[in-house]
């Protein structure tokens, strides 16, 4: 997107003032958005974002700016307008380039080449299965998403990486109705590929898993309240870890006490069965990346090993301060954010236990096929996180659904709980929010049993 020669210009105008670190990261994103209401295409948007943000570090200070204009006279500008929160009289000198790579991935079918028919296609598909399910279903939403992101990293350390990262992403959310009441269900596969991920998405698929949900929660009765076992499936079933547990392993958090697991490197945090990852070497998935927003390459980080804390997520800002090795964790929504911090694929890895035998060592119990969305503290694990679709157990058998389901609790205490860990492992995808954006995350873990833990639901007795 510009010369060496002007990043480096850049990078010495960013250093001008004591800085001892800069970095220049450039960025040229395109995407398409479409939605659909009961068969109708509602809006289809083709976005572009283009700019560029300049970043100093001194020690663990950090001065961010950024611009949509990408002339040598602009960027020099906004490095020399981050530089401005320093005043040392000692300017440092950034090195020549010394490592050039660009990780960009081989792509079959590029989003640019696909028409929008294609795109809408998909959208039809998808309201055509759900609506087909069940004649409950009063209402059918979905939305299609690609992005192309292109970014190219410059740093006074010599680093000069680019890459490409392609995702696309399918949401369709499916209402039931009967008597006035209203129920809903809702899956958003995507992967990190270009429009080929269409070979292994099912579309279909997705849409009456939808749908299925939505009539089943129709049908359930409301869910008791007790501190009972709950076995919690794959997939999304994984944001328990993600909200509750590894926000609290993140740089941004623990390098300023923030979190419960600040300091605690080394130490049991979990049952002897827990082991967790944050993998953005996973090949297609939909949070991994081949370099992070630093230029670090993506890294396979085992943040729990058999219940003992092994890793942080660190960032190039915190490291010095914690003294801990960078994870390539470092992420930004796009150019307009400084970045820090973030998890890539986090979940659950697989254990030996049978899932079957999960539910039928339960006396009475919770099975949380799918997770909803909740809150969470991060300085705590304080959760509290809705059941998406979930069944009341009863003497080893599942008796009946359940809607309106809530599991209340403690990361650092679930983790604690775990007794069993089935064999298969798979993955939900969604978007997490923090300090430096919105990034692609996937969540996951095989199915879980937890050995107690507090269920919220306004019904009596099953």
């Amino acid at each position: 997107m510009v010369s060496e020669k002007i990043a480096q210009k850049v990078l010495e105008a960013a250093l001008e003032t004591g800085g001892d670190f800069s970095e220049l990261f450039l960025e040229d994103t395109e995407s398409s958005n479409l939605s659909m209401i009961d068969g109708k295409l509602e809006s289809a948007t083709y976005k572009r974002i283009r700019g560029a943000g300049v970043r100093v570090l001194k020690g663990s200070l950090s001065a961010y700016a950024y611009t949509a204009d990408l002339s040598e006279e602009a960027l020099i500008k906004t490095a020399r307008a981050a530089a401005a929160v320093f005043s040392s009289p000692k300017a440092y000198t950034s090195m020549p380039i010394a490592v050039k790579q660009d990780y960009t991935q081989a792509v079959k079918r590029h989003f640019k080449d696909i028409e929008n028919a294609h795109r809408i296609d998909l959208l039809k598909r998808m309201h055509k299965a759900a609506k087909g399910y069940s004649e409950e279903i009063s209402q059918v939403s979905s939305r299609y998403f690609d992005i192309t992101r292109r970014i190219e990293i410059f740093n006074s350390e010599g680093l000069h990486v680019s890459d490409t990262q392609p995702r696309v992403r399918v949401m369709v959310e499916a209402v039931a109705m009967k008597d006035g009441e209203a129920q809903s269900g809702f899956e958003g596969p995507g992967l990190g590929m270009g429009f080929e991920a269409f070979d292994i998405i099912d579309v279909e698929a997705t849409a009456l898993q939808a749908a299925k949900t939505a009539v089943t929660m129709l049908h359930g009765k409301p869910c008791p309240a007790k501190t009972v076992p709950v076995v919690i499936d794959g997939g999304f079933g994984g944001v328990i870890l993600h909200e509750a547990c590894v926000h609290g392993l993140e740089a941004t958090f623990v390098a300023k006490g923030d979190s419960v697991f600040a300091g605690k490197l080394g130490q049991k945090v979990a049952s002897d069965i827990v082991t967790a990852v944050d993998d953005g070497t996973l090949p297609g998935e939909w949070g991994s990346i081949r370099i992070d927003d630093e230029g670090t390459p993506g890294k396979r980080n085992v943040l729990i090993e058999n219940g003992i804390l092994k890793s942080y997520l660190v960032d190039r800002r915190n490291a010095a301060k914690m003294n801990h090795h960078l994870t390539g964790s470092s992420r930004r929504q796009d150019y307009t954010f400084a970045p820090t911090s973030r998890m890539t694929n986090t979940f659950f890895a697989p254990g030996d236990d049978d899932e079957e035998e999960m539910i039928r060592s339960i006396d009475e119990g919770l099975f949380a096929a799918r997770m909803g969305g909740g809150s969470v503290m991060p300085l705590t694990g304080d959760f509290n996180f809705a059941v998406a679709e979930g069944y009341w157990i009863k003497n080893g058998e599942i008796v009946c659904p359940v809607r309106g389901a809530t599991l209340i609790g403690r990361g650092a205490d679930v983790l604690f709980k775990i007794d069993r860990i089935g064999k298969k492992l798979w993955l939900g995808q969604g978007n997490c929010g923090s300090l430096s954006g919105m990034v692609p995350t996937n969540v996951g873990q095989p199915r879980i049993r937890v050995s107690e833990m507090v269920v919220g639901g306004k019904g009596g007795d099953i």
